[in-house]
């Protein structure tokens, strides 16, 4: 078993990530943490952010052009809502989609059943 370290530049994302609003790209990030100061790289960010998602310390998810958007998470199962326009993301309880997504694969002779939701529409202010 491979034990991943704590390290600075692991670090710096994960601040930089706390700090942005809604999801962003790992190209976004990079640009951040550069105009701070920091000497990162941005492989170094790609792989902090897929260290993150793969504790559950960060969401992940594929923009509609296909690339992949991160925003610091709670570990908690749950979902988004998430604006199109400005990227605005809120956190939904589970509940309800759980509920749904038992029933749904109850019908149709599933069992076990996991999924990712993910709600786009347009926020208030947009």
């Amino acid at each position: 078993m491979t034990v991943k370290r704590n390290t600075w530049q692991k670090d710096a994302v994960k601040h930089a990530l706390g700090e942005a609003t809604g999801f962003v790209s790992a190209q976004e990030l990079h640009l951040v943490l550069r105009n701070h100061g920091s000497t990162i790289g941005l492989a170094t960010v790609y792989r902090a952010l897929a260290d993150l998602a793969g504790t559950g310390e960060a969401d992940s998810l594929q923009s509609q052009e296909g690339e992949l958007l991160y925003r610091a998470c709670t570990t908690e199962h749950h979902h988004h809502l998430i604006c199109k326009n400005c990227g605005k993301t809120v956190e939904i309880e589970a509940n309800e989609v759980e509920k749904w997504a038992e029933k749904v694969a109850k019908h149709h002779g599933f069992r076990e059943p996991s999924h990712t939701v993910e709600i786009f529409g347009l926020c208030g202010d947009c």
